[in-house]
């Protein structure tokens, strides 16, 4: 069996998702932000929350030794929400993402994962290019996108629908 890495911050654990963050995934993939700018994924119990894990982000690990991770605060071990490097069907290379329950937003958490993990890509994982997409009204994505340092490049479609791509280069490979 693989040894998956995790990471720290200041104020952050990232843990690699299992299927014990089931009850987690199920509050992200139904508050009204993911339905509006990721998408529904209809999950709407523990057992299918639990079969999405094992189904769509168990299988990267297994592939790649990355991929989506469950952040943790430090200070009282609460599940803040997601963030992850994505080896996305319909998309060349890897792509970071996150989400982050509401009443955990505002704080930094997600500038301070997404940056630990552009980091982790570049230098524990080597991988040359770092992308990302969003939709181009969820403004909120977009500006942490640029905060974190990737750039709007171009836009794609992806399932149908017209996304903002991101990216940003290794420069240190």
């Amino acid at each position: 069996m693989m040894t998956l890495k995790f990471f720290e911050t200041e104020r952050l654990l990232l843990i690699p998702t299992t299927v014990d963050d089931a009850p987690l995934f199920l509050e992200l993939l139904n508050m009204p932000k993911w339905l509006e700018f990721i998408g529904d994924r209809n999950v709407h119990n523990l057992i299918e929350a639990q079969t999405y894990i094992k189904t769509k982000v168990l299988p990267q690990y297994e592939r790649l030794s990355y991929g989506n991770y469950t952040v943790i605060r430090k200070a009282d071990n609460e599940k803040l929400g997601c963030c992850g490097l994505y080896d996305r069907e319909g998309l060349d290379g890897v792509d970071i993402g996150f989400s982050f329950l509401g009443k955990f937003e505002g704080n930094g958490y997600a500038y301070e994962a997404a940056t630990c993990l552009k980091n982790a890509a570049f230098n524990t994982f080597k991988i040359p290019n770092l992308g990302a997409i969003t939709m181009e009204s969820n403004i909120a994505s977009r500006k942490l996108l640029e905060k974190v340092g990737l750039s709007f490049t171009k836009n794609i479609q992806l399932e149908s629908e017209e996304l903002m791509y991101y990216e940003l280069e290794n420069t240190r490979l």
